[in-house]
């Protein structure tokens, strides 16, 4: 179901977008690499295949990139 145009609910202030989509980690665009969107806390970012095992095993190293970052653990290993 659609609703009718100018009804649509406006982006609350804190949603962080950037204009166009770049790697949190390397700034990469979408021209150059494959990017993963993902949200965070309200949030959109992006991140590229090489620097998802970042996000995932080591999130403190984006700290000053994604906003939060310093509250992100690892992921726990069970080999």
């Amino acid at each position: 179901m659609q609703r009718p145009r100018g009804t649509e609910t406006p982006l609350p202030p804190e949603i962080v977008m950037t204009p166009t989509p770049v790697c949190l980690a390397c700034g990469r665009t979408a021209d150059a690499t494959p990017l993963i969107a993902l949200t965070y806390r309200a949030g959109a970012y992006w991140i590229c295949p090489q620097h998802l095992p970042v996000l995932i095993h080591d999130p403190a190293r984006l700290v000053g990139q994604l906003p939060g970052a310093e509250g992100l653990r690892p992921a726990d290993h069970h080999d």
